[in-house]
């Protein structure tokens, strides 16, 4: 998978509007669309969703589910029905390409309002996740940042070892 060799970095607050329109930073958006101007929304985790630039994200995917095409055309998951059939679900319902309006602006697509959990009128935490921008309803943001800043030191000297 290619990623944009500068690191998406930031926190801001961003208000849904009335029709589910989110502004992204600026800071953003030059990053994003380095690549084309499709982007790829996907359900991260409850209260969370990815931006995800179409050309970093699809060749991604594309493979991973051309190798399970190519078992189960094998019969190689012949005995994992049940997990295929998981796996099938949430592919459905993960992912979708969308294009910014004006001005950097995103409609939040309709199966995602309630995953994300903020209603019209409402803030939503912008975070850089260093390869895509993360939306976060703000109080899954403070839990989730809460419990990982502590293990923040042992997580850069990993990666910079």
């Amino acid at each position: 998978m290619a990623f944009a060799t500068d690191l998406l970095l930031g926190e801001f607050v961003r208000a849904i509007d009335a029709r589910f329109r989110l502004a992204l930073p600026p800071e953003f958006l030059d990053p994003l669309l380095a690549a084309g101007p499709r982007l790829v929304i996907a359900k991260e985790r409850a209260g969370c969703l990815s931006l995800w630039s179409a050309a970093t994200w699809k060749p991604r995917m594309d493979a991973a589910v051309d190798v399970i095409r190519t078992k189960l055309q094998a019969g190689l998951l012949a005995q994992r029905v049940g997990q295929v059939q998981d796996l099938g679900r949430l592919l459905s319902t993960r992912q979708q390409t969308i294009s910014l309006a004006g001005r950097g602006r995103l409609v939040l697509p309709e199966g995602f309002r309630d995953f994300l959990g903020v209603e019209p009128g409402g803030d939503v935490m912008v975070v850089g996740a260093a390869v895509c921008v993360e939306l976060w309803q703000p109080a899954a943001w403070t839990s989730w940042i809460t419990a990982e800043m502590s293990d923040f030191r042992r997580r850069i000297d990993d990666l910079t070892a």
